[in-house]
């Protein structure tokens, strides 16, 4: 039959293996949130990016229709049009 020093002994050995047990189960949540967290991030500026992009292109793509539809307005003008 064990003492109480080696009843207690055993003990805190439990104690302290339960502990590192759930100390490293929450840390791996921990470490998968952050990752997790850091991955929807990343997703969400690359969404931006890709919105600011397509805006600036269609930004250009209609100052070029507009500058064509001038060009166009202008080439059909008489000379009478510009007097007026």
């Amino acid at each position: 039959m064990p003492g109480p020093f080696e009843t207690r002994k055993d003990l805190v050995q439990e104690a302290v293996e339960s502990g590192a047990t759930t100390v490293g189960k929450i840390a791996t949540i921990v470490t998968g949130a952050v990752r997790d967290v850091a991955r929807e991030v990343g997703s969400f500026a690359t969404d931006v990016i890709e919105m600011r992009e397509a805006s600036n292109r269609a930004l250009k793509e209609h100052a070029a229709d507009a500058q064509d539809e001038a060009d166009r307005a202008a080439a059909h003008r008489t000379p009478e049009d510009e007097a007026v």
